[in-house]
């Protein structure tokens, strides 16, 4: 009996001071290190500025990326003048074969979007910075681009809103 009830107060101890870290902001579970007085982010719909334009892909982008915030932060979302700001554009939508097979015929193709981010931190500005984010998606060559054009930007949109999202408040 006396052993359960050590184990008991362990595991209590264990989460009280889990969640007691988590809400000094000093550590929290999404993995996030935001400094505890910033309390908003503003998320710019993005332009898209690629020679070639998907014409959902800007909107998709954005939307995607103010959901992973609201899931795994708890700032309030903003659409201007937040304490941090995350604006950008879609600066390249390119694709590109890959493989090439003995007949030399494209095997596989690539889609590549480019996308420039700028994020200002009012509170904090030495954590500022521009940086440009790649991701891309193979397909077979035998399909058109426009039958797996969807489902491709949805892979690339994933990336791309995992590594803004880390560089912006993982400080990864």
């Amino acid at each position: 009996m006396i052993k359960k009830m050590r184990k008991i107060r362990n595991v209590v101890l264990s989460l009280l001071l889990c969640f007691s870290l988590y809400g000094c902001g000093i550590y929290s579970f999404s993995g996030t290190s935001i400094q505890p007085d910033v309390k908003t982010i503003a998320v710019e719909y993005f332009q898209n500025n690629a020679l070639k334009v998907n014409p959902t892909l800007a909107a998709n982008l954005t939307d995607a990326l103010i959901d992973q915030y609201r899931r795994l932060t708890s700032l309030d979302i903003l659409t201007e003048n937040g304490d941090m700001n995350v604006s950008g554009e879609i600066t390249s939508y390119d694709t590109r074969p890959m493989a090439v097979t003995a007949d030399e015929v494209a095997s596989q193709n690539r889609l590549t979007v480019t996308v420039k981010i700028y994020f200002t931190n009012r509170l904090h500005p030495e954590e500022d910075f521009e940086k440009s984010f790649s991701a891309y998606a193979d397909y077979d060559s035998n399909q058109l681009l426009d039958a797996v054009e969807s489902s491709l930007c949805d892979e690339i949109i994933d990336i791309l809103v995992e590594d803004i999202f880390n560089a912006t408040v993982a400080n990864w």
